[in-house]
Formats: structure tokens, sequence, C-alpha cells
């Protein structure tokens, strides 16, 4: 790092941000392959947050491509940086004093640690959405896994690209079980146990 850049400390904390917003930040790290209704339980769950008052933002996979990421590709480097970018986007959230939910794929089990290990212990929240890959391709929202079998789509997670299972997620959520509502009262619950919101 440059050694003309210097950190430069705010008046009010990450402690003070956060007694006024009457919650502990944290980011859930929704992961899971495509199709297997990260985007839909984290929404779920922002809207059941603003709906108690809380303070939170959701950051999806496929939004944050059309502004800040939009300059990467699937490769595997640039879906590294992706994870990088948002890590530090939601470490940012975190010490404002919200709740940031982010829905991303992020196979790799290296870059959702590297996300943990931005933030401080507690702050970090693995919200495994695990839905069998039948199950997603047979829901297949976006028509990417048909794409992807026939050859149109490269490096497409789950097909030609590995995904690696989270091995200890803080919640695990299973939506070919349960229905939206009951998954996003899931993560609420968990959120409510160790006293992220009251």
């Amino acid at each position: 790092m440059n050694e003309n850049i210097v950190w430069h400390p705010s008046e009010v904390d990450k402690q003070q941000r956060a007694k006024q917003k009457k919650q502990k930040p944290c980011i859930l790290w929704f992961t899971g392959l495509s199709g297997s209704g990260k985007s839909t339980v984290a929404n779920a769950v922002e809207s059941k947050l603003f709906e108690a008052g809380l303070h939170s933002y959701l950051l999806d996979g496929d939004n944050v491509r059309h502004g800040i990421n939009k300059d990467l590709t699937f490769s595997d480097e640039d879906r590294v940086e992706n994870i990088r970018r948002i890590g530090e986007i939601s470490k940012l959230f975190v010490d404002s004093g919200l709740i940031v939910l982010t829905a991303f794929i992020s196979p790799f089990q290296a870059d959702r640690q590297m996300v943990r290990d931005l933030v401080e212990a507690g702050e970090f929240i693995e919200v495994f959405i695990d839905t069998p890959i039948e199950v997603c391709e047979q829901r297949d929202p976006k028509g990417l896994y048909k794409k992807a079998r026939q050859g149109e789509i490269k490096h497409f997670t789950g097909i030609d690209s590995p995904y690696e299972a989270p091995l200890n997620p803080e919640i695990t959520v299973k939506t070919a079980e349960l229905n939206i509502e009951e998954c996003a009262e899931f993560v609420l619950q968990h959120l409510r146990d160790r006293g992220y919101i009251g």
C-alpha cells in the first residue's frame, strides 16, 4: 500500500451507530447454487427486518454486476475479485451499523473465509442455502442450467465449475423442504437468539 495513504478515523464509531439503530451489525452471507433461493430468501429476510423497524441493506449478485463489478467476467480470477469487492463493501455497511445481506453464489470456501476475516468475530454469518442441484436445475428461473448443459455458458457453478459447500455455516436453510416464509423466519430466529436483533 502507498505510504502516503493514511486511514482517517471518524468521530462516530461502529458501536455508536449500532446503538442508535438498536441492533448488532453483521453480514448475512447467503451462499448456494444458482436457483437455490438465495435472493428470494434474502429478500424475504430483509422485508421482515424492515417491517420490524431495523436497518439493513441487500447486495444481490446480479445487481452488483450492473454497477461496481460490471467490468468482471465469470472466470475464477474475476469471481475472486467479485467477492473481494463485495466483502469490502459489506465491511463498510457493518461499520455503518447495518445488517447487510449478500446473495452471491460465492462458490469458493477461501473467498468466503476472506470476507469473514475482514470483519470482527461474530459479524459474519454464513447462510448456506442448501438446495440439491436437481431442484435448482428443475427451477432454473433464468434458464442458465439449460444454457450451461448446451455449452452456451462456460464455467457455470455446479456444471463445469465447482461449488465448495460451507463446512460449518452458522445457518443452513433447506428451501426444498421449507417455504419462503419459514426459511426467512428460520434466519430471523437465529438473529434473535444471538442478540443481533430484539
